[in-house]
């Protein structure tokens, strides 16, 4: 069969909270060939892993991250959020694809590069998200590989895969048919796919050829990518 890329998103979730180092970790040990984590900036700049805007859904704290200053975020989840330097070390020689959510500007983008950079890490790190971070992200690193985001049966405009330039094209699972699969690999493009969490669900996209699947159940996805 082809080789699917596994992906853990945000880590292992049903083992730990998500974007943690120990849910990266345990990812990781459950056969994961990549995590994927989600990277906002503190109100001083440096990167952490957090998806949503505020502390509230994990951490209790109805506090906006770009409030908060990065020592500030440690003490108010012992230590739990950890910065994008510290996720990094923590998955040292894997692959990760960091997520940008929100409306991160090039200055934002610039700084999460650099920190890849000083890690180390540009060669096993991939972007995703949709074309405005994309865009940030291909102005901030030219040589930066890029999963674009797309949400819509409908292409992406030649205009912006010419500006973006990306490898991946990264679709919600339930948009992704026999014809869209297609479509993208006719075009040249590597085709991943977020968040499928049932192994119904899975086994239907693995015969379709897709190249990656992300999910939250990184175990289940492994188990059946073994006894195909």
């Amino acid at each position: 069969m082809p080789n699917v890329t596994a992906v853990a998103h945000r880590g292992a979730p049903y083992h730990h909270p998500e974007n943690t180092v120990d849910s990266l970790r345990t990812a990781l040990e459950l056969g994961a060939d990549a995590v994927e984590i989600d990277v906002r900036l503190t109100r001083d700049g440096i990167p952490v892993l957090l998806h949503d805007e505020t502390l509230k859904r994990l951490w209790e704290h109805d506090r906006p991250l770009l409030s908060l200053s990065a020592d500030e975020v440690h003490g108010l989840t012992n230590g739990a959020v950890p910065t994008l330097a510290q996720a990094l070390t923590a998955t040292d020689g894997s692959r990760v694809m960091l997520d940008l959510p929100g409306t991160p500007d090039v200055r934002a983008a610039r700084r999460v590069v650099d920190v890849v950079r000083d890690c180390g890490a540009q060669d096993r790190v991939y972007y995703c998200a949709g074309p405005s971070a994309m865009l940030a992200v291909r102005a901030a690193d030219p040589a930066a590989e890029i999963a674009l985001t797309w949400t819509t049966l409908a292409p992406p405009r030649p205009a912006l895969l010419d500006a973006v330039r990306p490898r991946w094209l990264n679709y919600r699972f339930s948009l992704v048919g026999r014809d869209l699969a297609a479509r993208v690999h006719r075009d040249g493009y590597l085709l991943s796919v977020w968040t499928p969490d049932t192994r119904r669900a899975m086994r239907r996209l693995l015969g379709m050829g897709v190249d990656s699947i992300t999910t939250n159940r990184i175990d289940a996805l492994c188990a059946l990518r073994t006894f195909r």
